[in-house]
């Protein structure tokens, strides 16, 4: 629950430091004293988006600041997965927002993403303001009230989470069809193009060997003309390079005993000559071997050709490229014509998923179905003291899904209800006055907070359209409510919800040469009672009005 709330250059408030308390608490004040900007404070702790202009105009930064008491939460957990420091007695939440635009969230000190606060402040706080009525038009709220009765919340995970894997099998399944499709239509022009690159005998590294022998063979005489002229001055000739080396060796060889210091040399020379008479072996091998060949000149350029005519149709570079498409339009191929046996296998595997998300939706309808009966039991009995003696409150569900599953299961729910005998149920939304839908709303919020354990309720105006006894009977709600290890604050505008609260805030504002500016403060006993007699008199106090404040009070705390 709230402990205490610091604000400090936000809106109209100055600085505002307030101390709350466990159970009911009630906060009264004119229209404009600035109640719903303490709200708006508040929201932004739980996430809520800033805005800039709320900043104190003339100042630079606004400070939000809230403590909790966590100590009948188990909430460790979800501080452990986002690494912030747990301190059950005296949790923080604070945002700083600056007049340039730039906002700021700390949980405990933690700079923290405005999600994670998000998060968190879901699991702290609820604010029921006038508008959260419209809610009960939408099918998603109704159903989710039916889900919390029912203590859903693992099923329908294990549930979307199914449904998640079914969703991805089925666009899988549809993406192998088109692909299929496409490709069995483009089966014969594949077979083609695929014929003409099995055709080319394609292997790696063959077009520059290919370019290589072309090359060669087409200065094959210049070649063969400079390696025979090489050879026959090496090899081939009385004053042959060999022989000079092998007669320049003899008379050296001769001395090497008298003078040593040639031996170095001749050993060079002996390497150089046996060097050399191996060079010229390889060149006369090399001039007997090259040979002009017209005809083998005609396949290597065609072969040249096919390949530089089907990397310029593939737009490839390279003959890596064509094999790499080759492979590609074999595997295409082969997927054609294991296609059934694929499509059999993706099918199973979505029939599969279905079965299994419909064996968890059925589970859904049955909880939701006996939840249902359920809150249709609670709501009479919550609505009935509210002055609805004749009130009928039903839980419409229906599965028009069954053929496609939702993310939330087959089922859809309507809220349908009647407050008066001979008139037919019809959507809670369509037929009930204001009055009775806040009445509805607060009965399913005193009924779903006996199953979710929110540390704090604060309702804003939720007695709107209501007076007199009933408005004391909402009263009497939201105070049950508030003995359940729960804060439920509500903000009134009605004397007798006020009269029932164990501590009252009165929020107000002031003119100062400063402007206007809004103050909360915590009322006393007696400054309790004045503020009652001028909620049922006006501003004009009357002796009355101050007795009828008094037995209120005494009612509300024999």
């Amino acid at each position: 629950m709230i402990t205490q709330l610091t604000i400090k250059n936000y809106a109209l408030i100055d600085s505002l430091d307030m101390e709350f308390h466990k159970g009911f608490s009630v906060i009264t004040g004119e229209t404009g004293a600035g109640k719903s900007i303490i709200l708006g404070a508040i929201a932004l702790l739980l996430g809520q988006r800033a805005d800039s202009k709320t900043v104190k105009s003339g100042e630079s930064r606004c400070i939000i600041e809230a403590h909790f008491d966590l100590s009948r939460y188990n909430m460790e957990d979800f501080f452990t997965e986002n690494d912030i420091d747990y301190d059950t007695s005296d949790t923080i939440l604070r945002r700083e927002l600056t007049s340039a635009g730039k906002s700021r969230a700390f949980i405990n000190d933690t700079p923290v993403g405005l999600s994670v606060m998000r998060q968190l402040g879901q699991q702290l706080v609820d604010i029921h303001s006038q508008h959260q009525n419209l809610l009960l038009q939408e099918e998603d709220f109704q159903l989710n009230v039916v889900d919390v009765i029912a203590n859903n919340h693992e099923l329908l995970q294990q549930y979307k989470a199914k449904y998640n894997e079914l969703h991805a099998a089925e666009r899988e399944l549809e993406s192998l069809k088109q692909a299929l499709q496409k490709a069995s239509n483009d089966e014969d022009f594949l077979r083609f193009q695929l014929q003409e690159l099995q055709d080319a005998n394609l292997e790696e590294g063959m077009q520059e060997e290919l370019e290589q022998e072309a090359e060669m063979l087409s200065h094959a005489e210049e070649i063969k003309s400079a390696l025979y002229e090489a050879d026959t001055l090496l090899t081939g000739s009385e004053q042959c390079i060999v022989d000079q080396l092998k007669n320049a060796l003899r008379p050296l060889s001769r001395i090497t005993d008298v003078y040593p210091k040639i031996a170095e040399a001749v050993e060079r020379l002996e390497s150089a000559h046996v060097e050399i008479k191996d060079i010229a072996q390889e060149i006369g091998s090399a001039a007997s071997q090259v040979d002009y060949d017209p005809q083998r000149l005609e396949i290597v350029n065609s072969s040249l050709d096919t390949i530089y005519s089907l990397q310029k149709k593939h737009h490839v570079e390279s003959v890596d490229e064509l094999i790499a498409l080759r492979d590609n339009m074999e595997k295409q191929l082969q997927q054609i014509e294991n296609s059934d046996e694929a499509l059999a296998e993706q099918e199973q595997t979505v029939k599969r998923l279905l079965d299994e998300a419909l064996q968890l939706a059925n589970k859904l309808s049955a909880t939701r179905k006996k939840a249902a009966a359920n809150i249709e039991k609670e709501m009479r009995e919550r609505l009935v003291p509210l002055g609805m003696p004749n009130v009928q409150f039903k839980v419409s569900l229906s599965q028009p899904h069954q053929a496609q599953l939702t993310s939330t299961g087959m089922d859809a729910v309507e809220y349908l209800f009647t407050a008066n005998t001979g008139t037919p149920l019809q959507p809670v939304s369509q037929i009930a006055s204001g009055g009775e839908i806040a009445r509805v709303m607060l009965a399913l919020k005193a009924m779903i907070s006996g199953t979710v354990k929110l540390p704090t309720i604060i309702f804003d105006e939720i007695d709107t359209g209501v007076s007199g006894k009933i408005a004391e009977k909402m009263g009497h709600i939201m105070r049950e409510m508030g003995q359940q290890e729960r804060q439920v604050i509500s903000i009134t505008h009605l004397p007798q919800i006020a009269s029932l609260g164990s501590t009252h805030y009165k929020v107000y504002k002031e003119d100062t040469p400063e402007g206007a500016k809004t103050f909360m403060r915590l009322l006393s006993k007696d400054e309790r009672i004045n503020e009652i007699a001028q909620m049922l008199s006006g501003s004009d106090i009357t002796e009355a009005a101050i007795n009828n404040a008094k037995d209120l009070m005494n009612k509300a705390n024999p």
